[in-house]
């Protein structure tokens, strides 16, 4: 009866089990269900961006949310993460809703792209969008290059306003004339659908619009409901703060001078371990930049010029080349052609005038070590006054500081006689007299 009853048991828990896990899948696929999920698009458009956007499009169908809104205040950003951006709302399983906000928030150039991608586009007061035409990372460029940069944007803009019903033409003008226009100018020109202030007026408005994937097409119900706020986490927080190319610069400049200084001062520690933490935050940065590694190249180069500065004389010709190598590595660091990121000229500038600075500071004070007295050593004892205990002819000993020598003159030396020291063989002084006891 025992066993039966426990075989029961275990038949009844087998059966159970599997229900309980498929309810617990259930309620977590049903736990946005009738609610409203909303995440900040703000800063530049760069791969976190597009990272972010993704889990919060895998998240909303996942979890049966009604809908994604993406509040967006954007410079503009990276023309890749753009695109990769505007494919997934194209695409999204959920309706997406794109938002303007708060008042002084703007959307621009990558962010104009964003904005028309949207089920729903609106803009809270005191906003504006445009601008969106390609920028080099460096300046401008040249006319062939431009030209191919300006169509293919222009022609990615019309199929994105089409495919949403928006004005194809302003869209157009855009990116090849970069207009911009206010909240108000861009509802009455079809760029957006409405205004609104506030979460709750977006969401009213929105409700009862339609939605389109392909061939089929859906109604936006969203009216009062809920929502819940994507919170981002630590890494997106850091990667939001060091994937600015300026910042990720810096810490690699401080990577290299701790690393260096460590490498110079064994056992300092501080040195090594501050700059191995801002290589691979700089690592990290670049992991999500466009990085020329030609570039990283170049300013590696520099460094091991200016350290041979220290080790050979050049005159200065290893010191200038080290320049030249950071500052041409600096400059193709990140390979953009259409992208807001740009690395600031003070900052290579800064970087450039320190590095050469500390450089030349460090080679200067080599130089004049070179040049100082030797205070240490046989080396050390050459021109010091010593006093002879006893007669010199030639021999005998010498008092030098606290320490009896013995020493050897050339001339014979009385008892008492202020002496010069020659140099040094073995134990054994060579000495002669002072000027002062040659002059009496």
């Amino acid at each position: 009866m025992k066993r039966a009853g426990a075989l029961l048991a275990l038949v009844v828990a087998l059966g159970l089990a599997p229900a309980g896990a498929e309810a617990a899948t259930r309620n977590a696929a049903s736990a946005g269900e009738g609610r409203v999920l909303v995440m900040r698009l703000d800063g530049t458009v760069s791969p976190v961006s597009a990272h972010a956007l993704a889990r919060a499009i895998e998240r909303a169908h996942r979890e049966s949310y009604s809908a994604l809104v993406v509040e967006v205040d954007t410079p503009g950003g990276l023309e890749t993460s753009m695109r990769e951006i505007v494919k997934q709302l194209l695409a999204a399983p959920v309706p997406v809703l794109a938002w303007v906000a708060p008042g002084g928030a703007r959307a621009a150039s990558a962010g104009v792209f964003v904005v028309m991608a949207a089920d729903v586009a609106a803009m809270a007061p005191g906003t504006n969008i445009g601008a969106a035409t390609p920028v080099n990372l460096q300046g401008g460029m040249d006319s062939t290059l431009a030209r191919k940069a300006t169509h293919d944007a222009a022609a990615f803009a019309r199929t994105i306003a089409n495919q949403r019903g928006r004005n194809a033409q302003w869209a157009e003008r855009a990116v090849r004339e970069a207009v911009s226009v206010s909240e108000t100018e861009a509802v009455e020109q079809r760029i957006v659908d409405f205004t609104a202030a506030t979460l709750e007026e977006l969401l009213a408005r929105a409700d009862g619009r339609t939605w389109k994937r392909g061939s089929q097409s859906r109604t936006v119900a969203v009216a009062g409901q809920p929502v819940d706020r994507i919170v981002p986490g630590f890494r997106q927080r850091l990667l939001g703060v060091i994937a600015d190319p300026n910042v990720a610069y810096i810490l690699m400049m401080l990577g290299f001078y701790g690393m260096l200084f460590e490498l110079q001062n064994p056992g300092a520690l501080l040195p090594g371990i501050v700059g191995g933490i801002c290589l691979l935050l700089a690592f990290l940065a670049f992991s999500v930049l466009p990085v020329n590694y030609a570039g990283i190249a170049l300013i590696v180069l520099a460094i091991v010029f200016f350290l041979a500065e220290i080790k050979v004389a050049s005159h200065g010709l290893l010191s200038a080349g080290g320049v030249l190598a950071l500052v041409l590595g600096s400059v193709i660091l990140f390979d953009v052609q259409g992208t807001g990121l740009r690395l600031s000229w003070s900052v290579i500038a800064a970087a450039a005038v320190v590095t050469l600075g500390f450089f030349v500071f460090v080679v200067g004070a080599g130089l004049m070590a070179q040049r100082r007295r030797v205070a240490t050593g046989s080396q050390g004892l050459i021109g010091q006054r010593a006093t002879a205990v006893e007669r010199l002819d030639p021999g005998g000993r010498v008092r030098l500081g606290d320490e009896i020598w013995n020493a050897i003159s050339s001339v014979p030396v009385d008892t008492g006689a202020e002496l010069e020291v020659l140099g040094v063989d073995g134990l054994r002084l060579r000495v002669r007299p002072s000027a002062k006891e040659a002059h009496s």
